[in-house]
């Protein structure tokens, strides 16, 4: 078993607050970097009690780069709410401590390609026999079959592979990568959406089940706006959806402004806030088709408009009669009136990086809100504490 620190917590901490829809549900987080581990973290932000399990050498994500001197902030912010327990899966006692927590567990996830899991010993049929009422979630880059199950798959590989890197570089130019790993979140959301539907059907049938959640079926799942193909249909047909450059961001005096201007309504409201009522009378430009094939037309017009004020006064005279945004960072969002209004930030104290603020509350409950978040663990920060709670072998979690 993996020796804890002399530092660790002499207690767990506590979930304070509020119940959540997941309050009394055992989540075991075998997963690693963002998609397993977020899906995670959406399950502990309702209430569930996650324990995060690494291997000795610890989630990789804990060693990307990062300002935070004692901690990768990438980590940090993907694993809130999470106990934190190391073990070696490789080592008989170790091996036996997971099983331990297997019988009481609601949920296990993981994130290793398919041909690892039944040679650690935790395939789905392995500990479907110690617990039958387990939900067993694997993420994978490529799926259970097929030729590329058991290649490893990472976010921007997906976003190239399936045509988001194509269709976010300019007409005719080079692919580009979308940052910010929006496969791995929205796969994210998938573990948890997921793990949730499978919880509900258990209350009915009382079995476990095997969920599936890869990378592919995420990047695809977020175009099917696009994948769409018609009978008799050529191949090459274009699946460019973007409004012909009025619909976007735009420069102005100061700053960049995003404007949404799709609708009849809002397109007369654009055109009478910055100066161009002519652009809202002329039927030439009086659908999205039509204001499409002329925006070589329209575009300059409009930049030229733009160009009297900053992004930050045009929002301010937009109001609500025109949607947009002027372009801000992620750090702006600390402060944001709205933000804080939602309750999407909370404080957090960690053991190592002391107080810092940071995201929560994904989802808004109006009964059951779910308790107060906490920070992400240190290495093996719970190990003894956790492993010290389980009981002896017996019934499964029921």
């Amino acid at each position: 078993m993996i020796p804890t620190t002399e530092t660790e917590d002499k207690s767990l901490p506590g979930r304070t607050g509020p119940t959540g829809p997941l309050s009394g549900l055992r989540v075991l987080d075998l997963s690693a970097y963002i998609a397993g581990p977020y899906g995670c973290s959406l399950l502990a932000d309702q209430g569930a009690e996650v324990i995060k399990i690494e291997p000795p050498a610890g989630d990789n994500l804990r060693k990307y780069p990062s300002t935070l001197e004692a901690e990768s902030r990438a980590f940090v912010g993907v694993n809130r709410s999470k106990l934190g327990v190391a073990l070696d899966l490789k080592q008989p006692d170790d091996h036996a401590a997971l099983m331990a927590l297997v019988r009481s567990a609601d949920v296990l996830v993981h994130n290793f390609r398919p041909n690892v899991p039944p040679r650690l010993g935790i395939g789905y049929e392995q500990l479907k026999a110690v617990n039958p009422r387990l939900i067993y979630c694997s993420v994978t880059g490529y799926g259970e079959t097929g030729p590329l199950k058991d290649k490893a798959g990472y976010d921007q590989v997906l976003q190239t592979m399936t045509g988001m890197c194509a269709l976010q570089g300019r007409r005719g130019g080079p692919p580009e990568i979308l940052y910010g790993s929006v496969v791995d979140y929205y796969a994210a959301a998938l573990v948890a959406a997921g793990v949730a539907s499978a919880l509900y059907e258990r209350e009915k049938s009382g079995q476990g089940q095997f969920v599936g959640v890869s990378l592919l079926r995420s990047a695809l799942t977020m175009q099917s706006a696009r994948m769409v193909w018609a009978e008799g249909e050529p191949k090459e047909v274009g699946r460019d959806m973007r409004s012909g450059g009025i619909t976007g961001i735009h420069p102005t005096r100061e700053g960049h402004i995003y404007i949404s201007a799709n609708t009849p309504h809002f397109w007369q409201a654009l055109c009478e806030r910055v100066g161009l009522p002519e652009l809202a009378a002329d039927e030439r430009y009086d659908t999205v088709r039509k204001r499409a094939q002329h925006h070589a037309e329209i575009v300059p017009k409009l930049h030229a408009a733009l160009a009297a004020r900053s992004a930050l006064e045009w929002e301010e005279l937009f109001g609500e009669a025109v949607p947009c945004a002027a372009a801000r960072t992620v750090e702006d969002m600390f402060d944001n009136e709205q933000v804080l209004a939602e309750d999407m930030v909370a404080r957090f104290a960690h053991p190592t990086l002391g107080s810092y603020r940071g995201f929560t509350r994904p989802i808004c409950f109006g009964r059951t809100p779910g308790p107060e978040p906490f920070a992400a663990p240190t290495l093996g920060q719970h190990t003894a504490l956790v492993l010290a709670l389980q009981e002896p072998e017996g019934n499964p979690a029921g």
